[in-house]
């Protein structure tokens, strides 16, 4: 049986525990990698104007780290659903671990539906995936109404994505610098 996407309820006495250090190192390195490829998409407008030479150069630079991040993202959530993570201290309330337990489910929906709704929006618009410079077939045809719901299913994830990531940036913070109760350094390298 796999164990659950985040830790249980229950608490225990101290936060001891910490994550495997694979885990550690995928939290950070999907973790910088996500808001960089995050601050890189809402910045694609400034970078490079639609209609310019250079857009379809960048937005398919954009596409190429989306696809390496999707990667990324399968190995970390199988990762995630073959080794547990600790348990919450007793020093977290019943409420607190329930909001950090829907939280955490909310940010691997978001990893795994921003670029999945990105792939599917290029397969459906004329340009389709060039990734790194190799032209990938599209699997759809070009339609309009097919790309901008996909591409709003895109833009709108990344912006509760960001709002996701400020408040688990905010909870660790609090954990460190308030609680001081161990939540944090257990991912820390």
């Amino acid at each position: 049986m796999m164990p659950a996407l985040t830790a249980s309820t229950e608490p225990v006495e101290r936060a001891g525990e910490g994550y495997t250090r694979t885990a550690v190192w995928l939290h950070w390195l999907l973790g910088l990698a996500l808001l960089a490829q995050i601050a890189f998409g809402f910045s694609l407008d400034e970078i490079a104007p639609r209609g310019t030479p250079a857009r379809s150069g960048v937005v398919n630079l954009h596409k190429s780290f989306g696809m390496v991040l999707a990667l990324l993202i399968a190995v970390r959530l199988a990762w995630r659903l073959t080794h547990a993570p600790p348990p919450w201290p007793v020093s977290m309330g019943l409420g607190e671990r329930l909001a950090a337990q829907l939280v955490h489910r909310l940010l691997y929906a978001c990893m795994i539906l921003m670029p999945l709704s990105g792939y599917v929006a290029s397969n459906f618009s004329k340009f389709g995936v060039v990734f790194f410079g190799i032209h990938l077939p599209p699997w759809g045809p070009p339609l309009q109404d097919m790309y901008a719901l996909f591409n709003g299913i895109h833009v709108g994830t990344a912006f509760i994505f960001t709002g996701l990531i400020v408040g688990h940036v905010l909870a660790a913070l609090k954990h460190a610098w308030l609680d001081r109760d161990g939540v944090f350094g257990r991912m820390l390298p």
